[in-house]
């Protein structure tokens, strides 16, 4: 491809001869001959200085955001804006045949992704996803390891959605990738917001910031979907031009739930004078739903179809996933990480408990150390017993996070045990757990790794459930 098409969108800055390029690239060992090596600035390398060594290697044109002296260089505004463009015209800008819905929010985005994409399947409508749990073109399924991927993925599936014949994608945009511009070059039918508490803050620094970010995404759609019982859904549509549809169980909206009924497999509730059945429980579920059906029906759909096929949303993997334990109390895995998230899960589960809720849980390391405190209290508050435990200890050790959770348990009433190693302590859970009880295995969810050190290693809690459970019998 040309260069001058691939730089096609990019304020360019400096004269340049338009030569044949064979791939797009940010990453210095991905540089092959013929390339485009764009020079990013991140939190511990800049490519800048790798953009000689580039050359050397292969590449013949440096994208670069200050003058680097070398023949071969195009000079732009912002080499991160640069990149996700290049990616998309080297893709053939296939994301611009797609009718994008982009999902932001600190909970909820992944079930609302899968319940549109379910909705759609169930209207015969054929669509592509991205998001945290994995990727998919149609039934295709691709692994996944970011939230929003890296823009030349990124943009290779889009390509294999249009190849397809598929015409919408639903996609997870995390706050990262906004200001990443990972994101750059897309324009959004409708952007979705569900929800905002604390997250992330190890990255942004502060809650004003993390909201900034998440903000982006409604400057750049064309309608915009929000929460409006969300204390910030009214900062997500303040002063956007998008057409804006707001969803509430609380406050008047366009789409608001009434006589809600919660069951241990599903909710049902009215909304416009339609009934709504959804089959995943808990309240959060709720707003999930009625988020993925204001979501389709922004796109044109006739709102009956729309509730109609919610009724075939499935249950999403890691989201209050009910295992199959054969045991007279209930284990559920829920990717619950954050408090608010917290909260709402043990909530949904104490909806449908009959017994004794058993709440086992951990705090990751390398992150967010403000909330490991809120979470023991949130834990604590809402649970009969909690077992406290590892997630993702990074480079942390975990005692000391755990020593971290253990101060907001002060003065609460639940039985709180703490065993660091996370299959002990699930072993635990499972051979005190009573006929009726619910153990709910928050953190990990979809995730089947944790994280110890640098290095990822294998660890499904289905698996660990079922060897404990067969260790017990």
């Amino acid at each position: 491809m040309l260069l001058s098409e691939l730089l096609n969108g990019l304020n360019i800055l400096s004269e340049y001869e338009d030569r044949e390029i064979a791939d797009v690239t940010d990453k210095t060992l991905k540089i092959s001959e013929g390339c485009a090596f764009v020079c990013v600035i991140g939190a511990r390398f800049d490519g800048h200085s790798f953009a000689e060594t580039a050359v050397k290697e292969g590449a013949k044109a440096v994208i670069v955001s200050r003058d680097m002296g070398l023949k071969e260089q195009i000079i732009v505004e912002n080499t991160r804006e640069a990149y996700a463009v290049m990616c998309k015209n080297l893709n053939g800008a296939a994301v611009d045949k797609l009718t994008v819905i982009g999902i932001t929010g600190t909970n909820g985005k992944t079930t609302t992704a899968f319940v549109v994409k379910d909705i759609l399947a169930e209207m015969g409508i054929k669509s592509g996803l991205i998001g945290t749990v994995k990727n998919m073109v149609g039934d295709k399924e691709f692994s996944t390891e970011l939230t929003t991927p890296d823009p030349y993925d990124m943009h290779a599936l889009f390509k294999m959605m249009v190849d397809d014949g598929i015409k919408y994608c639903v996609m997870e945009t995390s706050s990262q990738a906004f200001h990443q511009m990972r994101l750059a070059g897309i324009h959004f039918k409708t952007g979705v917001f569900t929800n905002l508490t604390q997250d992330h803050l190890d990255y942004h620094g502060t809650i004003e910031e993390y909201k900034r970010c998440k903000k982006m995404l409604f400057t750049n759609c064309d309608k915009a979907v929000i929460n409006a019982d969300d204390e910030n859904g009214a900062y997500m549509a303040d002063g956007i031009e998008a057409e804006v549809k707001a969803y509430s169980i609380n406050e008047a909206s366009d789409y608001r739930a009434e006589n809600t009924e919660f069951f241990s497999d599903r909710v049902e509730y009215d909304l416009n004078g339609k009934h709504v059945v959804f089959h995943i429980p808990g309240g959060f579920s709720v707003y999930n739903s009625l988020c993925a059906i204001g979501a389709v029906c922004s796109l044109g759909f006739e709102f009956e179809d729309v509730i109609n096929a919610v009724a075939g949303a499935a249950t999403v993997k890691g989201r209050l996933e009910l295992l199959k334990t054969d045991t007279d109390y209930g284990v559920i895995i829920d990717y619950a990480h954050t408090p608010d998230g917290l909260e709402k899960a043990i909530n949904a589960v104490r909806g449908f408990t009959k017994g004794r809720v058993i709440t086992l849980f951990g705090c990751g390391g390398d992150r967010d150390k403000t909330k490991r405190p809120k979470m023991g209290r949130m834990a604590t508050d809402l649970s009969d017993i909690v077992v406290i435990t590892t997630d993702n200890p990074r480079t942390e050790d975990p005692d000391e996070i755990i020593k971290d959770i253990l101060i907001g348990t002060v003065g609460t009433k639940a039985e709180v045990v703490t065993i660091t190693d996370r299959s002990e302590a699930i072993a635990h859970a499972l051979k005190i757990a009573e006929k009726g009880d619910t153990i709910l295995l928050a953190g990990k969810g979809h995730e089947t790794y944790q994280v110890i050190g640098k290095e990822r290693v294998h660890y499904d809690e289905r698996e660990i459930v079922a060897k404990a459970l067969a260790d017990i019998k």
